[in-house]
């Protein structure tokens, strides 16, 4: 039976947060735990309290359901944000409206905010069914986590223990009114499917399912616990941090460490860094493909497309980039300013004139990017290719189109300042101007 004592000490993690943030649709879950998040508000302090409802645009009632939430919000003088979402096209319209869902709970989520939804146990069982079905992984045999990161702050389902009648019960003893979303009736819905005709045969037919899929969701997560560990130790020894001034910004682990390890804990320390860097791990398939390719000659550059990232392998490491990081730099003259933002949104140079000296006998300079058979003249080395010198130096091939070249006319002076031509720039007892570039800048 949920009681306000019981639903407190689900919440206690999180008392301490700077504010809680209520995920609220309206249905009968999230109207329920609304009311009892207000009941424990007027009992003892909590932290600040508001709601969030995300409007899909899927039903003709959706705008009915916002006006709903506002009058039943407004009602317990909790303040409402409305978020309405696009569902980008695919297979699936659950999935599709989950993603979105999630998407604008991070968007909203300040730093250290907790954000509250109201799955309870019928739903951990359904998913736990679903994922079985779908022929998941241990994680997913783990179900949904009672708490979480998200973004910056934290996801708590304080409802976990209770199954829908006790919420049921809870509306009706304080006359809640609630949505009824019809798409939870809709058969052509895998959840409806399990909700309301195998989930009730399996309790007809085996009478502890519940409690056998919640043990087994328990016995999952303390085995995913100990993967973790081990991935852990593996991390150790395969991610040896990088100094070098152009390449500490991004992820990267050491291929030959990594492929010294079996397949399984390659997979295992694979989901566990990139949970870290909150990225999901391809389909399998698509992850055998690359691991496969891990092992092929050194000068092949195989990658992997994540959402909203990709993993590459370059110079002896493996690379997490942004998806949306410039493959190549835009063209652009060099400005009179110290910091100059560059245009392609590949970072910035940083431009010093050395005091006592004159550089406007080198002209105009301009910022340009590779094309390929570039070379510069260095002091004491003679003319370099800059394909030798990124070789060298092992600057990773994604890498390479977004270093800025400066030119003087024609002549390459500068390689984003890490190389600079013999008669231009300061170094070696000369004067003039340096410059250095940042991959990346706040």
């Amino acid at each position: 039976m949920l009681t306000l004592q019981g639903l407190q000490q689900q919440l206690s993690p999180c008392m301490n947060a700077p504010a809680w943030v209520l995920g609220l649709s309206g249905g009968l879950d999230s109207m329920v735990l609304l009311d009892a998040l207000v009941q424990l508000r007027e009992q003892q302090a909590i932290p600040p309290l508001s709601a969030i409802h995300v409007h899909h645009g899927l039903s003709a009632e959706a705008d009915a359901w916002v006006a709903f939430c506002e009058r039943e919000c407004a009602r317990r003088d909790v303040p409402l944000q409305v978020d309405r979402v696009q569902l980008t096209p695919g297979a699936s319209i659950e999935g599709a409206a989950r993603d979105a869902r999630y998407q604008a709970f991070a968007a909203r989520l300040p730093p250290e905010v907790v954000l509250l939804l109201a799955h309870h146990r019928d739903d951990q069982l359904e998913t736990l069914l679903f994922r079985m079905l779908r022929g998941t992984g241990l994680r997913g045999l783990a179900g949904m986590p009672a708490t979480r990161t998200l973004a910056d702050g934290c996801l708590l389902r304080p409802l976990l223990r209770w199954n829908r009648v006790e919420l049921e019960q809870w509306a009706r003893k304080h006359g809640l009114h609630w949505i009824e979303d019809p798409a939870n009736q809709d058969p052509r819905f895998a959840r409806t499917a399990l909700r309301h005709q195998l989930l009730p045969l399996l309790r007809q037919s085996w009478p502890q399912v519940e409690q056998s899929l919640l043990r087994l969701a328990r016995h999952a997560s303390e085995a995913n616990e100990l993967l973790d560990e081990r991935a852990a130790e593996d991390l150790n020894g395969v991610s040896t941090p990088l100094s070098d001034s152009w390449l500490r910004y991004w992820p990267s682990l050491d291929v030959s460490a990594f492929c010294a390890l079996s397949s399984a804990r390659q997979r295992n320390l694979l989901r566990y860094w990139l949970a870290e860097q909150g990225v999901l791990l391809p389909a399998s398939r698509r992850l055998d493909d690359w691991l496969g390719q891990l092992s092929a000659a050194t000068d092949s550059q195989p990658h992997v497309d994540l959402m909203g990232y990709r993993l590459y392998r370059s110079s002896g490491r493996l690379w997490l980039v942004t998806a949306h990081w410039p493959l190549a730099g835009q063209p652009e003259m060099l400005a009179q300013t110290a910091v100059q933002s560059l245009a392609a949104g590949n970072g910035c140079l940083r431009r010093t004139n050395v005091t006592g000296t004159s550089v406007a006998a080198l002209g105009a300079l301009r910022i340009a990017y590779r094309q390929g058979g570039e070379h510069i003249r260095l002091a004491g080395r003679g003319n370099q290719s800059l394909k030798q010198l990124f070789q060298q130096a092992q600057i990773p091939v994604w890498l390479r189109p977004s270093v800025p070249l400066l030119y003087c006319a024609d002549e390459l002076i500068s390689v984003g300042g890490r190389w600079n031509a013999e008669a231009a720039l300061v170094g070696d007892m000369q004067s003039g101007l340096t410059v250095s570039w940042e991959p990346v800048s706040d």
